[in-house]
């Protein structure tokens, strides 16, 4: 028999295995879909065959291995939680700043939100009809890392930071429902409890259902969500997930982001091809390696597994 105290080691190992390939899915994810987003399933083909390797490009013609807005705004929020804890005004500070650094590409919504802060201190947006689109789920990463262990806390902060820039009820529920499918994976469950959720989503907001896929993949969340839940419980490994998702085109980046933050923490760091993970670009992939371990080391699971009674506080803005 294993001794107790090695047995927590090799957990924890491959809790933060799992951790690391999430963010990294995301990033990978990103930079894969990138290069096919607004075009076609028709246009891919025609242009790539099949979409299976890092290369850049896209209509914003990036280098090979360069992640876009998706990755920046995690990274964003992430940074913002490390440093200061969980604080929405230091969140929006990060996205401030990533903003006025003129990135590679930043969705309307986005930036309304953020200018909504910057020039009247808003820390969330109204309830707002137009909001149902899929830039607050893609920053749920480093959301789902930070709250493994409470599913109280991440409904809360996965709504908080949602709500800096989108305000739906569809978003708030496809960001709590990626928030539950990466805490489900990163502790080793099996793809049937991940349908489940999917299932709890779809009873709730029958929009979602997706056991007919019309191969929609735009912005709006419920199209971004149903192309993931299809190519990920029809597919059988990380890189098929993700290049069925990338090749149906349409908002690429960010539903292979998603896909990639799932299908990451379900199936490890082993199952991300190393080619993509080369091209990657080095310093995004430092981050976010970086950023993965020390947010679920201050996650309330690992925290309860190290003895350390200190947990997150429930006030709206806070230290850890």
């Amino acid at each position: 028999m294993a001794e107790p105290g090695r047995e927590k080691s090799s957990h924890r190992h491959t809790l933060y295995d799992r951790a690391r390939a999430c963010y990294l899915g995301l990033a990978v994810g990103d930079a894969l879909g990138a290069t096919t987003e607004f075009m076609t399933p028709g246009e891919i083909r025609a242009t790539h065959t099949i979409h299976k390797n890092i290369c850049g490009g896209g209509w914003l013609r990036l280098k090979p291995g360069q992640v876009t807005d998706d990755t920046e705004m995690s990274l964003a929020l992430g940074r913002a939680v490390l440093e200061r804890g969980w604080c929405l005004s230091g969140i929006a500070d990060n996205f401030v700043a990533w903003m006025r650094g003129k990135p590679v590409d930043i969705g309307a919504t986005c930036r309304r939100g953020i200018r909504s802060y910057l020039l009247k201190g808003q820390l969330e947006q109204p309830v707002n009809e137009w909001d149902a689109g899929n830039g607050a789920a893609m920053r749920m990463a480093p959301v789902a890392l930070l709250t493994l262990g409470d599913d109280v806390l991440l409904m809360r902060c996965a709504l908080e930071q949602a709500r800096l820039t989108h305000h739906h009820p569809l978003s708030d529920a496809a960001c709590i429902t990626i928030g539950r499918m990466i805490h489900h994976s990163l502790t080793g469950c099996d793809r049937f409890a991940l349908h489940a959720l999917t299932r709890d989503l779809v009873a709730d907001h029958p929009r979602f259902q997706f056991s007919r896929y019309d191969g929609q993949a735009s912005a709006y969340v419920v199209d971004t969500l149903r192309t993931v839940f299809h190519y990920f419980f029809t597919t059988g490994s990380f890189e098929e997930c993700l290049i069925g998702v990338v090749n149906q085109g349409g908002d690429a980046d960010t539903t292979g982001a998603i896909a990639g933050m799932i299908a990451g923490a379900f199936y490890g760091c082993d199952a991300i091809p190393r080619r993509w993970l080369k091209k990657l670009d080095p310093s995004i992939r430092e981050d976010v390696e970086e950023q993965a371990i020390r947010l679920i080391q201050l996650s309330p699971l690992v925290r309860r597994q190290i003895g350390d009674g200190h947990p997150l506080t429930q006030e709206k803005n806070h230290e850890i």
